[in-house]
């Protein structure tokens, strides 16, 4: 079966471009402002891009980021339905309010294009999690799955797809508010690791603490078997993605390896600009499937 539908999602999959690009899907970019200047969310194109965002952040400037407008989802949906029907996969509400600008550019879009199919899925999902129900939304399609079945398999199944993760800096998330600055300085000195999910609205939950990266990584893949789907015989897709501490990741997925011997399909990505503009550096997050968000 040959589909005639674009797949498009945005930046914040928190995968390669190059990976997303060779899979046939179209990404629309975030961006992040330090000091008047816009960023791209590279995704890896330029080799320094990840760099010059953890400079920034080293030197104590705070990244800003925002929601798409509508302006920019019409121009990119409006290009790709020249082409054809459109299935979006959207970063999930949680984070972001941009899916309700995306919808609203379809709507306008509709009328435009009366011939034309346009469907925006809001995945209720972030980062590379947010890539793992992309991932295999593209692995439907490449089956011959059609556009209306993924994106009811999409909205089935977001709510499944689990963000475990655990921060060793809690830098940024003073720097943003998110903790006091005693809490993170007491956090800093004993060693402090939080340890939070992505709930079923898709927003994050700190609901745990553990001293020390060794124990952060033992709590994450104890929670991983506590709910991935068929516990520690779990054999679907775990992707892992990290902000600037790849030991720690690399830590993570040998343990998961040892744990979980049936995955065969295990990887670790960077995660992008946008999510660590807010998470900062030291954050580790394991995404699979596994029974319903709580």
């Amino acid at each position: 079966m040959t589909n005639t539908f674009q797949l498009s999602c945005e930046s914040t999959v928190d995968m390669p471009f190059d990976y997303v690009s060779s899979r046939n899907m179209e990404v629309l970019f975030y961006s992040y402002m330090v000091d008047g200047h816009e960023y791209a969310d590279d995704m890896g194109r330029d080799p320094a891009a990840l760099a010059r965002f953890y400079d920034f952040v080293d030197k104590g400037k705070l990244p800003s980021t925002s929601q798409i407008n509508e302006f920019s989802y019409y121009d990119f949906f409006d290009t790709l339905l020249q082409k054809g029907d459109v299935l979006h996969l959207a970063f999930g509400t949680g984070m972001t309010p941009s899916y309700h600008n995306a919808c609203g550019a379809a709507e306008k879009l509709r009328e435009k294009y009366p011939n034309r199919k346009i469907t925006v899925v809001d995945t209720l999902c972030s980062s590379s999690g947010y890539g793992l129900i992309v991932d295999t939304a593209a692995d439907m399609r490449d089956a011959g799955a059609g556009m209306d079945e993924i994106a009811s398999w999409v909205i089935s199944q977001s709510k499944n797809v689990h963000h475990q993760f655990f921060s060793t800096d809690m830098t940024m998330f003073k720097r943003s508010g998110r903790v006091s600055g005693v809490t993170a300085a007491v956090a800093s000195i004993l060693g402090i690791c939080p340890i939070m999910h992505l709930d079923i609205t898709g927003h994050i939950v700190a609901y745990d603490k553990v001293r020390g990266k060794k124990n952060a990584i033992k709590k994450t893949v104890d929670e991983m078997e506590k709910y991935a789907s068929g516990g520690s015989q779990y054999s679907g897709k775990c992707f892992i993605s990290h902000s600037n501490c790849i030991e720690e990741a690399i830590k993570t997925r040998d343990m998961i390896a040892q744990r979980f011997p049936n995955i065969t399909d295990m990887r670790i990505y960077d995660i992008g600009t946008i999510i660590a503009s807010h998470c900062g550096k030291g954050t580790v997050a394991v995404y699979f499937f596994g029974c319903q968000r709580i």
